[in-house]
């Protein structure tokens, strides 16, 4: 591939990359609408359901959120009593963030998003888990590669 063809739009994995993400965010919007959150409120309520509890630390690396970012999301959370924030009997300076019976209870509703995702998709299950496979590898590799280049600094 010469440097004209390497440049171009359809070329360029981050530019798929983002637009297949808007795409999947607008799929979601109307079932995330129905449960009244926003996708980065469906993240971090992804993470509960599996985990049940998770500090800020916690839920920052998993879902690639600074504080900065989280904090006010989760304090939105807090007052839609979706979650609770309590600081760590153990460690004042540690945030423990746990689901109430409200977000408990969103859980059966966003059954339908992966659902939908994969009929949209127009791939079978078996693409469909390799493509996640594949992605979550590249997710990974950048991931690690960033923090190498970062802790350099």
């Amino acid at each position: 591939m010469n440097n004209d063809e390497f440049l171009q739009l359809k070329n360029q994995l981050c530019f798929t990359v983002y637009a297949l993400s808007r795409e999947i965010t607008r799929m979601y919007r109307p079932y995330l609408e129905e449960m009244g959150v926003t996708y980065p409120q469906y993240l971090v309520l992804l993470v509960l359901w599996e985990y049940g509890e998770r500090t800020v630390k916690e839920l920052g690396e998993q879902l690639y959120l600074d504080s900065g970012t989280l904090t006010p999301l989760l304090k939105r959370m807090q007052e839609s009593k979706l979650v609770t924030r309590d600081r760590s009997k153990e460690d004042e300076r540690v945030v423990v963030i746990r689901l109430t019976e409200k977000g408990h209870s969103l859980k059966e509703q966003s059954c339908k998003l992966p659902e939908a995702l994969l009929n949209n998709s127009r791939l079978d299950p078996k693409e469909f888990s390799e493509l996640l496979q594949s992605s979550q590898l590249l997710l990974t590799h950048i991931h690690h590669s960033n923090e190498a280049v970062n802790s350099k600094r």
